[in-house]
């Protein structure tokens, strides 16, 4: 294949400087004074290949900190720009230019992170770039003096630094006459691919921008409640659905967090998930600076018409000492597990959490509880009774002591006595004391097998606790005067077919039903729950196909947006994404907002926002989940509106299953469940072996509405005749309005709604694919091709349509190497994104179809300067740089 010229080009610039003066470059390890102290392992345990010169300067030193200068010249006096490669990690580094007042850098906007340890381990021991700001320079002479003053050892280092006009965006050690070079290397190493760098956005009137559809400000109409089945603002009762993420960056503040909450009303997010403890991670004690930031993060998307839903427990985020009370027996090792259930003090200390977010005033007098633009609250992330983070092994002895003395008390209020109850169960545990009233808790994979007497009396007492939890905190929540959603937990148990409906019921108390799921991609390797690093593996996995997690292995039909509600009760799936790396992953927005629609879920918060802008690596490590990403974000406009909009019908309720709390405490359990869909650091609390297995075929979720009733009496149960909708034999499922149908054995979704219509998927295994309004031909194996009415009306009528296309992303230089299906990381690669190359046609069937105009867009969507011969709306030629069409009639 011929290297494409203009793409070539297009690289070029987008990653190469401008034309610019001439730079001053000086390595760190050359100062003409100072004396820092060398540690062998912060110094020499590093990749010296990733540095420039191959050395840098660095001081470890507990006693004293450190002072570094440099002399240099300057060819002409004037304003330079001084970028700095240095430590970005916990420091504190400071800068004086030709003896001025020094000034601290701002670590905060680090761009190019890298980890130079030797090791691979996430410590001390990166670098990245750091724009430190505007100088003037004298023609001649000058110098720079950097001071390492960090409170751990006064840790520092400093690769190099220089200056130059501004011009010049660095990355890793090329010099700017190094660069044009390296970026023509990278061109042709990725042949058939475009750059995603949509630039700084200012703003203006752009075809995909959504703020209009968000309020003037969160809670113009009132608090957020549930009403029936649906979430409806209180004012004026109109329903709402939330295109949510998770964020946003919790290092955020400012106009920085006022540029992020713009740009995600730009894309159609009307709610952000604020998922962060207030609290010290050993004591729990407040930190009230976290609790103003939620607050200044609660008033920037106010602004901005979008709505907060606070997270802010998780028992990851704890881990304490052996202290007496509510700490004693921890190890400063585990995270609190189920803990907050039972132990007093620490439901105590909890509810203090709470009341400080949300009961304490700002400036104007309002209170967060006041404050409508909270939409929710959420009282526990992650954790249950039911999950196989439950038990000895990870709960102190001394406070399984307390629930053992809890659990007794509840069998002898049900029989008399401890020791009646041991009668009576006909099944001992080494930790019963019926002279003491205590008894032991089995593991729960015996629970869910043996279904003995004994083991359904545990699961009542389990399930009778955690909703006394969630009820009293509901209502605690209330006493504080908070009026907007409450949801309980959001968790997954050891078995969904026996313990999930007692999970779920749980939750009732609650206005909505929470969960998450994420598509994994049979990620592993060092940290894989948490990283992505060169020597991991991973395979590629479409959900369209409904791939098994390994290669070879038989499809996998379970998937995080399958969406059952409980009891009617309005749903939130709170976390979900398909992880990355995985060429598939553009499948993501689409099938979101498809099924989402379909199902009547009512809020989707993709994880996470680590960043406001398009980085591959927006922090110190490159992370599985990043949002800020082309196939993920990029997409969002077309999909918030199908979702949002409603421009795919609500499906009909086509099962309806029912479970008496009599059989949920026989633990009979339900034949509508799923698999729990975890990431990979939830997986690994995985202790044993359960998957749900249900009766009814999982597909039901693709055609319409499902629900499961428990309660003290049989409702009335339905499951629709599957068959009109389900083909196992074609490998195909229709929505019951007809506008989806997936074509599982190809991959290919098909939208065919009046103001939406697309496809998704291997379209060049489908050829011409033929909709109501438009015909859609392309080449290309995963492709995401949608056009969606901005004005309301039908494609057939409308005056004014986006057209949104999307492929495959990496990063510029990622490579992997590949055997039996398993893809080996070699290279993460670096910023920018890469996505590849939009091939195909898009053909109106309108009668005016010539007579439309198509305007080629931006990444921002404003009209392109340059763009190939794209033609009219009668054939629509996919430009090879273009994600975004603005196609208008009169």
């Amino acid at each position: 294949m011929k290297p494409n010229p203009a793409f070539l080009s297009v690289l070029i610039l987008a990653l190469a400087s401008q034309a610019f003066a001439s730079y001053i470059w000086i390595e760190g390890e050359k100062p003409s004074s100072g004396t820092p102290t060398k540690h062998s392992w912060y110094h020499d345990s590093v990749k010296k290949d990733s540095l420039s010169g191959g050395d840098f300067i660095s001081h470890f030193d507990a006693s004293q900190a450190a002072e570094m200068a440099y002399t240099f010249q300057a060819d002409e006096a004037g304003d330079y720009v001084l970028w700095a490669r240095l430590n970005p990690v916990r420091t504190k580094i400071s800068v004086s230019i030709n003896g001025a007042k020094k000034q601290e850098i701002d670590l905060s906007e680090a761009t190019d992170t890298q980890n130079i340890a030797s090791d691979g381990k996430p410590d001390l021991r990166f670098l990245a770039w750091v724009k430190v700001g505007s100088f003037p320079l004298k023609k001649g002479g000058n110098e720079a003096v950097f001071h390492f003053e960090s409170e751990n050892s006064f840790h520092g280092s400093l690769d190099c630094f220089f200056f130059d006009n501004g011009s010049f965006i660095p990355q890793g050690t090329l010099k700017p006459d190094e660069a044009e070079e390296h970026r023509r290397r990278q061109a042709e190493a990725n042949r058939g691919w475009t750059p995603w760098q949509p630039g700084k956005d200012e703003f203006g009137e752009s075809a995909i921008d959504l703020r209009a559809l968000n309020e003037r400000f969160a809670g113009e109409h009132g608090h957020i409640i549930a009403r029936g089945e649906s979430l409806v603002r209180s004012g004026d009762g109109e329903e709402i659905r939330f295109w949510a993420v998770n964020g946003p960056p919790h290092r955020l503040s400012g106009q920085a967090l006022a540029d992020c909450a713009r740009m995600l009303a730009k894309h159609g997010v009307n709610l952000v998930r604020i998922h962060g403890g207030v609290y010290d991670g050993k004591t729990g004690a407040l930190d009230d600076a976290k609790v103003k930031h939620v607050r200044e993060i609660v008033a920037a998307m106010k602004k901005e018409g979008i709505y907060s839903h606070l997270s802010i427990y998780f028992p990851l985020w704890l881990k304490p000492g052996n202290e007496p009370g509510w700490r004693e027996g921890a190890d400063g090792d585990k995270p609190a597990f189920a803990l907050l259930f039972f132990e007093k003090d620490f439901q105590e200390m909890y509810r203090g959490w709470l009341k400080a977010v949300l009961s304490e005033k700002d400036a104007s007098g309002i209170s967060l509880a006041d404050d409508p633009a909270l939409a929710g609250v959420e009282l526990l992330n992650e954790d249950s009774f039911f999950f196989w983070t439950f038990g000895y092994q990870n709960i102190p002895l001394p406070q399984m002591t307390k629930l053992e003395s809890m659990f007794g008390k509840w069998a002898a209020k049900r029989y008399g006595s401890a020791a009646a109850a041991l009668e009576k169960w006909n099944t001992g545990h080494e930790r019963d004391s019926a002279a003491e009233g205590n008894l032991g808790f089995r593991e729960l994979s015996a629970m869910f097998t043996n279904k003995t007497l004994r083991d359904q009396d545990t699961a009542r007492f389990l399930y009778e606790t955690q909703r006394s939890f969630y009820k009293d905190h509901v209502a605690y929540l209330r006493k504080l005067k908070f009026r907007g959603l409450v949801t309980a937990s959001n968790w997954t148990t050891a078995n969904n077919d026996i313990l999930g409906p007692l999970e779920k019921l749980s939750y009732t108390d609650g206005d909505i039903i929470d969960r998450h799921g994420y598509y994994d991609t049979n990620h592993s390797g060092d940290n894989a729950g948490w990283s992505l690093r060169e020597g991991h593996t991973y395979s590629d996995r479409s959900a369209l196909r409904f791939d098994g997690l390994k290669p070879g292995s038989e499809k996998d039909f379970s998937h995080p947006a399958m969406d059952t509600m409980t009891n009617l009760k309005p749903s939130m799936i709170s976390e979900t994404t398909w992880n990355r790396p995985n060429r598939y992953r553009g499948e993501a927005p689409l099938y979101y907002a498809a099924y989402g629609a379909l199902q009547g879920t009512d809020a989707i918060v993709h994880f996470a926002l680590d960043s406001a802008d398009w980085a591959v690596k927006p922090g110190y490590l490159m992370q599985p989940w990043t949002l800020m990403s082309p196939t993920q974000m990029a997409q969002f406009p077309a999909a918030a509106l199908i979702y949002r909009k409603g421009l795919i019908s609500e499906g009909a309720l086509i099962a309806n299953v029912t479970l008496t709390l009599a059989d949920a405490f026989a633990l009979k359990g339900t034949t509508l469940a799923q698999k729990a869909n975890l990431d990979v650091l939830r997986q690994a609390d995985v202790t044993g072996t359960a998957e749900a297995t249900g009766g009814i075929d999982p597909l039901v979720s693709y055609v319409g509405r499902t629900n499961l009733s428990i309660g003290e009496k049989d409702a009335k149960a339905h499951v629709a005749d599957l068959g009109k909708y389900i083909d196992r034999g074609k490998q195909t499922v229709t929505s019951t309005s007809g506008e989806l149908k997936l074509d599982y054995g190809t991959g290919i979704l098909r939208i065919d709604a009046p103001a939406a219509q697309g496809a998704s998927g291997n379209l060049g295994q489908a050829g011409s694919i033929g909709l109501s309004d438009l015909t859609i031909t392309s080449d290309l194996d995963t492709a995401h091709i949608v056009a969606v009415s901005l004005d309301g009306k039908p494609l057939r009528e409308s005056a004014k349509i986006l057209l949104q296309v999307m492929t495959e992303e990496k990063s510029t230089g990622f490579t992997t190497a590949e055997s039996g299906g398993v893809r080996t990381i070699t290279s993460l690669g670096t910023d920018p994104w890469l996505i590849r190359e939009p091939r195909g046609t898009v053909t109106f069937k309108r009668p005016d179809a010539s007579a439309l105009t198509v305007t080629a867009l931006d990444g921002n969507g404003y009209p392109r300067a340059t763009a190939a011969n794209i033609g009219n709306a009668d054939e629509i030629r996919l430009d090879p740089n273009t994600v975004y069409y603005l196609v208008e009639g009169k």
